[in-house]
């Protein structure tokens, strides 16, 4: 039987951001606010995507921004509570929809109550006169992965919102964390929950390498994203073909964990130069292998741009409405184009590990042919792309082959506008 690992599609939200929560820790004493409900009212806009669960950014206790954990046992007071995070959870099982979290376990936030406690001064790394922190950020102190007690609190942590049930688990800056760590932690978590999925979050390096010592089922995919933009913008395609050929070749290991856009980049609607390319991005992202994310707001065409600075974010991790009625109608038709290429996955279930090769390439234009792996049956998808200014037609043969989608609908099936897209299928 297969796994529903092998055929996630997730919507990724920000929950501190996408509920309009204060940007700092509420005082002691304060209230509980209850927003994490309002995900509730989303669900069925999640399902209707198409997508088969929530992927969450943080929602533990935290300084700020989430990722200054200051309590991996307490849901964020300014999200809600124990059982708020029940009622999710129950919501989204009702609808089919499985929960994966985020887990920050790198480091903490620097008021985090272990810190600074002489009986827990082995939880952190000494460097010069202070500690070491991530990245520079001074608010965010390493923890010491060298240490048992640190080793067993994770396995405990993990273990705890997988038996309260989630699913799964984004592992944040795992690039910076000994792969040997999550081999030993996994050891443990594992037997407990065979069925939980544990994805890291890698930026650069050996993608197969860190997957295979650490155990983990996949790593993010920021090579193909990069391509993905990058390309269309240069209008050089011999980009992504390079990029396609490094993916294919991580499918031997591992699914990566593919997306467009996610809670620490500039959104693709406001990083592509042409917003006639968005659907070039998607049609590539939907038809090559991978587990994809959408992250929320991406799907209505939202804009938003990184800054490299404090608060940077925040235009990327903005609060949705209460309702999905309450959404500006702009951003539908980029909702629904995300229902058929999704759909079109879904109908094609062995796009998650298809091979995807390149008949044809040039600067300007490419097809990308995918296919089924050996033993999963018949299965051929044909990803037409041109970003040039003129029509294109791509000399290939077309018999079997009937257009799934496209920039615009009817003509040749291998004749493709102006910067236009189309996608083939088996008749």
């Amino acid at each position: 039987m297969t796994s529903w690992k092998e055929h996630a599609i997730w919507w990724h939200v920000y929950p501190l951001g996408f509920t309009g929560a204060e940007t700092a820790a509420p005082p002691p004493g304060a209230p509980v606010a209850h927003r994490l409900r309002k995900l509730e009212g989303w669900l069925d806009y999640a399902r209707d995507l198409g997508c088969s669960g929530l992927q969450l950014g943080p929602v533990f206790a935290a300084e700020t921004h989430g990722y200054d954990t200051l309590d991996h046992f307490r849901i964020d007071p300014r999200l809600g509570d124990d059982a708020d995070f029940d009622r999710l959870v129950a919501a989204a099982r009702a609808r089919g929809l499985r929960i994966v979290l985020d887990g920050v376990f790198n480091h903490v936030g620097r008021g985090h109550p272990f810190f600074g406690d002489p009986a827990y001064a082995h939880w952190f790394v000494r460097e010069g006169d202070g500690h070491r922190v991530f990245e520079g950020h001074h608010g965010l102190v390493t923890l010491n992965h060298d240490h048992p007690d640190v080793l067993d609190h994770v396995v405990r942590v993990l273990d705890h919102w997988l038996a309260r049930g989630a699913s799964g688990w984004r592992l944040d800056a795992a690039y910076a964390m000994p792969a040997a760590f999550w081999h030993k932690a996994l050891a443990q978590v594992r037997p407990l929950h065979p069925e939980a999925w544990f994805g890291g979050e890698v930026i650069h390096g050996d993608y197969a390498g860190y997957v295979a010592e650490s155990g983990l089922d996949s790593v993010t995919q920021y090579e193909l994203w990069k391509a993905l933009w990058s390309s269309l913008n240069d209008g050089n395609l011999f980009e992504l073909a390079w990029a396609l050929k490094r993916h294919d070749a991580l499918l031997e290991t591992f699914v990566p964990l593919t997306f467009a856009g996610n809670h620490d980049v500039t959104r693709l609607a406001s990083r592509l130069d042409d917003e006639r390319h968005v659907g070039h991005a998607l049609a590539v992202l939907f038809t090559v292998a991978g587990l994809p994310s959408v992250y929320y707001g991406d799907e209505q065409g939202f804009r938003g741009v990184k800054e490299d600075r404090a608060g940077g974010d925040d235009a990327v991790r903005p609060a949705f409405p209460d309702r999905p009625e309450e959404l500006s109608p702009a951003g539908w038709p980029v909702y629904r184009l995300h229902q058929r290429l999704i759909g079109l996955r879904r109908r094609h279930p062995w796009l998650v590990r298809a091979r995807t090769s390149l008949p044809h390439l040039t600067n300007t234009t490419a097809a990308l042919e995918s296919a089924a792996p050996e033993g999963a049956g018949p299965g051929r998808v044909l990803t037409l792309l041109n970003v040039g200014d003129e029509p294109y037609r791509f000399p290939l043969p077309a018999a079997g082959l009937a257009v799934a989608d496209a920039s615009e609908p009817g003509g040749d099936p291998c004749l493709v506008p102006a910067h236009g897209w189309k996608i083939l299928t088996l008749a």
